[in-house]
C-alpha cells in the first residue's frame, strides 16, 4: 500500500519540525537568497526576512525581480500563466523548500511557509498574497504583494 503525497508531506514537516526544536535549529537566508531578495520591494523583503525567523520549514528565494525576457522563457515554457507578472515590477517572489541541501515539492511544505509568511505579513501590517491560495493555476512557491496595495 502506498502512502499519499499529502501524507508522506506532512509527516516530513513533523519530523523536520521535531528535529529543528530538539536542536534548538533556526533557519536564515542565504547569501544567495539575500542577493535574489536585493530588488524586491523592501517591503516585501522584510516579510521573507520576517518569516525565515517564524518557519518550520527551510526555505529560499529562488526567484524576485525577473527580466520581461525571463519572464517570457517561463510564460512559453507553461510556468507562468502571464507576461504581466508582479515579478517584473519586483513585488513578487518565489520561495523554494528545503529538506536538507535538497529543494522539496512536496505540497505541505510550502503550506507550512505560507503560515509563516502569512504570519509576518500580518505582524508587519504588509498584505501579501500567496499564490497556494489562487483558485486557479496554484503557485505553491509564489508570493506577492497585493495589487489593489501596491500598484506596480
Amino acid at each position: 500500500m502506498t502512502q499519499n503525497t499529502n501524507d508522506w508531506g506532512a509527516a516530513l514537516a513533523g519530523a523536520l519540525e521535531t528535529w529543528r526544536i530538539k536542536n534548538d535549529y533556526r533557519f536564515y537566508l542565504s547569501t544567495q537568497s539575500r542577493q535574489r531578495l536585493s530588488h524586491v520591494h523592501p517591503d516585501l523583503k522584510r516579510v521573507v526576512e520576517r518569516a525565515i525567523e517564524l518557519t518550520e520549514v527551510d526555505f529560499g528565494v529562488s526567484e524576485g525581480l525577473r527580466s520581461k525576457r525571463r519572464q517570457e522563457e517561463l510564460y512559453k515554457a507553461g510556468a507562468s500563466k502571464t507576461m504581466n507578472s508582479r515579478h517584473l515590477t519586483g513585488h513578487a517572489v518565489d520561495l523554494v523548500a528545503y529538506v536538507g541541501h535538497d529543494i522539496s515539492w512536496a505540497w505541505p511544505l510550502y503550506t507550512q511557509i505560507s503560515y509563516a509568511m502569512k504570519k509576518a505579513a500580518a505582524e508587519l501590517e504588509i498584505p501579501i498574497t500567496w499564490g497556494g491560495d489562487w483558485k486557479e493555476f496554484k503557485d505553491g512557491p509564489h508570493y506577492e504583494l497585493r495589487w489593489g496595495d501596491y500598484p506596480a
